[in-house]
């Protein structure tokens, strides 16, 4: 099998996908404890178990059985909280880039000049390459430029930022991937082969529909994991009252239910529910009690549902808690993109031949069943019926506000 490195691996979700497509992990690298208990339940992978920078890479091509130049691949989504959404409206460029925590940047372009590998594959966020906070990713092509100029490589970046329902996965969730290889070949990423039902022109150009969460779940006990996957907390009985695929905006003037919110005055996923006949909205690693998405019979999503709708393979268990779980799911790779992005790189930059099938894609269950019943409010949330006010627009809420006074004191 063709060999990978793998870092900041947490789950595996991309080895997964990367050992779908006929690669082998040769040597993963994660800190989190309860990651690194969970893929030995599941792997017998090599791991070095602690935060990355304690590894010199050496340790890593020892660990993998490698030399420098051996490895098929490298493999790895730096976790980069400075470049998440929330880290676009930090207070100028230098500060996400100065922030320790953008270090795993600079550890994946160590590894990647050391290891010299035939081609490289990188996730991230895809607020790593929001315009005009793009930094970060000009700070990770000027480092593979320099890794070329120093060592003599033609590593050719091509990045491109991809949803995971428009290759097959369950789910809607997007991130940007860098792929490239030692020798300068071109790379073209793969065309999408799902879209919505309502594109007219890609349906009649041959593109599938989405995968839906119908198709992830509709297998599994609808009503499983009873009082631990009730919802609680002050709005959990609220949730039966929304429909299936609307949120806590059913419930505001402009929805079809009681005005008991301002319109888009809380997160989109406050209260979200699935729908059994669309993809889910992305799975999030620590959601609040309140966050979805949430089953379509108003609990929330098993160990097990998280996995499906991640397209993790089936043969994936886990020993800890279901907090847990969510945190290594969500903070995961959907494994079936990471496939079809392997089996190009198989093809187009490594020249071996690679299988037409995909072994991650899930199947399809034909129609969905009806939505679930809605029922009505209960009455401990009557008094908040009224005339909420709306969200003031985009740039003028109580955040853009307060980011205004910072940067007009600093």
């Amino acid at each position: 099998m063709l060999k990978a490195i793998s870092l900041f691996t947490g789950i595996g979700g991309l080895d997964f996908g990367f050992e779908a497509a006929g690669f082998s992990t040769a040597v993963a690298v994660e800190m989190d404890a309860v990651a690194c208990r969970e893929l030995r339940r599941n792997r017998d992978w090599p791991l070095l178990a602690d935060d990355i920078h304690k590894f010199s890479s050496q340790q890593i091509l020892d660990t993998g059985g490698l030399v420098p130049g051996e490895a098929d691949v490298l493999i790895g989504g730096p976790p980069c909280q400075p470049f998440s959404k929330s880290g676009y409206w930090a207070g100028g460029d230098a500060a996400r880039l100065s922030d320790p925590r953008s270090s795993t940047l600079e550890a994946y372009l160590r590894v990647l000049r050391d290891c010299r590998p035939k081609t490289f594959l990188l996730e991230n966020v895809h607020g790593l390459a929001f315009k005009g906070k793009d930094e970060g990713l000009k700070f990770l092509l000027e480092g593979i430029q320099s890794i070329n100029k120093g060592l003599g490589t033609n590593y050719i970046p091509y990045c491109k930022k991809l949803n995971a329902a428009e290759y097959g996965v369950p789910q809607s969730r997007e991130r940007v991937f860098l792929i490239g290889s030692r020798d300068g070949k071109p790379f073209r990423f793969p065309e999408r082969t799902h879209c919505t039902t309502d594109d007219v022109e890609g349906i009649d150009s041959g593109l599938m529909a989405y995968k839906t969460a119908w198709d992830a779940l509709g297998d599994l006990p609808a009503d499983a994991g009873g009082d631990e996957l009730r919802v609680k907390g002050k709005w959990g009985e609220l949730l039966p009252s929304i429909p299936e695929g609307n949120n806590y905006l059913w419930h505001t003037g402009r929805g079809g239910g009681m005005p008991l919110f301002g319109w888009r005055t809380r997160y989109w996923s406050f209260l979200l529910k699935l729908k059994k006949d669309q993809p889910s909205w992305t799975i999030q690693a620590q959601p609040g009690p309140a966050i979805g998405p949430f089953h379509w019979r108003n609990r929330m999503l098993s160990g097990r549902e998280l996995c499906r709708l991640q397209t993790f393979p089936d043969n994936i268990t886990f020993g800890c808690s279901r907090s847990e779980v969510q945190k290594l799911v969500g903070n995961a790779v959907p494994s079936l993109l990471a496939e079809v992005l392997a089996l190009e790189i198989k093809r187009q930059l490594l020249g071996v031949p690679a299988d037409a099938a995909l072994k991650l894609l899930p199947p399809s269950r034909g129609v969905a069943p009806p939505p679930e019943p809605v029922y009505p409010v209960p009455e401990k949330y009557h008094h908040l019926l009224g005339d909420h006010a709306d969200h003031p627009g985009e740039g003028r809420g109580r955040g853009a506000a307060v980011r205004q006074i910072e940067q007009d004191l600093f």
